[in-house]
């Protein structure tokens, strides 16, 4: 049975007026309930991360910043990243969430899991958050089971931009792969194919930065000719996915062009690699997509029937329909992206 992470506590954190306000979720849960998917879910419990917890990766002193921001009120991490009064309780519920979703998947409880919670995460780094993000819900999840006693996980982000939180935290360690897909340029502005690890970590970070207006095909080809033998090498454990959304054509802060059958496609691949390399050991969470009417209700839909294996359903085609000398130039670019990977890895 596929479980979903899900708590109306991730409603408190955030304002309306923000991209990353709380009707992203109700829009999704709205989805699932009305195809029905919703019904045939395990909900998952959610319960707060402790403080040791979120100290696997996050600075202390930051974590208490996070908590006394939240009880004050509410106030400014950056520009682009606000604490409410609910943040800390939604922000520590994600991770909690997370966590034991991970966890469940690897003790076989659940065939497989996604958390659609808020605050996203892959921005947070260890002492700051950024990008709307606070505390790292995907790469606090990968930690736990490496605390377990587990020696290889594997993460693939695909939200439109780059998980620089959850790059700074693994890039020297050898112990999680983290392979991300997203356009360049954009925000944060890191993420280049050039930054590869150091230390253990070398070799087992891997960007794939995109032109604007790549589509599926240019996805997929990545996933067939380069993370899905990258994931088949290093053999992990358990693969956890930072799935956002706003690579959907109809986002408002990225421009690039998949649709949720791109979506669909990807999560098949990811979930037949985990069948082949761990026995379906898959865990995906909620990042990034803003397109409250069609983007983000369409893809998170898709992403779970691909779990549930259930067919394709009537999702929106790509339109505009881009120029065949557009898609040409990124098809150079995406080549020659996986071209020098797979020659500098082998």
């Amino acid at each position: 049975m596929t479980g979903i992470g899900y708590d109306d506590i991730f409603l408190t954190h955030g304002v309306s007026e923000h991209p990353e306000r709380p009707e992203r979720l109700r829009v999704i849960m709205q989805r699932l309930e009305e195809t029905g998917l919703l019904d045939e879910m395990l909900r998952m419990p959610v319960r707060a991360a402790t403080v040791e917890e979120l100290a696997a990766l996050h600075d202390p002193s930051y974590v208490d910043e996070v908590r006394l921001l939240s009880e004050s009120g509410g106030g400014d991490i950056d520009l682009d990243t606000r604490a409410t009064e609910g943040t800390w309780d939604a922000a520590c519920a994600a991770v909690g969430v997370c966590i034991d979703s991970a966890r469940a998947v690897y003790d076989r409880d659940l065939d497989n899991a996604i958390c659609l919670v808020r605050p996203p995460g892959h921005h947070a780094r260890p002492s700051t958050g950024m990008g709307f993000c606070f505390f790292n819900n995907v790469a606090l999840a990968a930690e736990a089971l490496i605390q377990d006693g587990h020696e290889r996980v594997a993460i693939i982000d695909f939200d439109g931009h780059h998980g620089n939180g959850t790059q700074e935290m693994f890039y020297h360690r050898g112990d999680v792969l983290y392979v991300s897909l997203h356009q360049s340029p954009l925000f944060p502005g890191t993420g280049t194919e050039d930054e590869v690890g150091v230390d253990e970590g070398m070799g087992l970070n891997v960007n794939l930065p995109v032109p604007r207006y790549a589509q599926d095909i240019h996805y997929l080809r990545a996933f067939d000719e380069l993370i899905l033998p990258l994931l088949a090498a290093y053999e992990p454990e358990m693969i956890l996915v930072s799935a956002g959304f706003d690579a959907h054509f109809r986002d408002t802060l990225v421009q690039l062009g998949l649709t949720a059958r791109g979506f669909f496609l990807m999560t098949v691949g990811l979930l037949t690699a985990a069948r082949e390399l761990c026995d379906g050991r898959l865990m995906m969470a909620l990042e990034g997509g803003y397109d409250l009417q069609v983007g983000l209700p369409e893809s998170v839909d898709a992403t779970v029937r691909a779990l549930m294996r259930k067919p394709e359903a009537d999702w929106s085609p790509l339109e505009p329909q881009p120029h065949p000398e557009q898609t040409a130039r990124v098809s150079e670019v995406v080549d020659a992206i996986i071209a020098t990977h797979r020659e500098r890895l082998g």
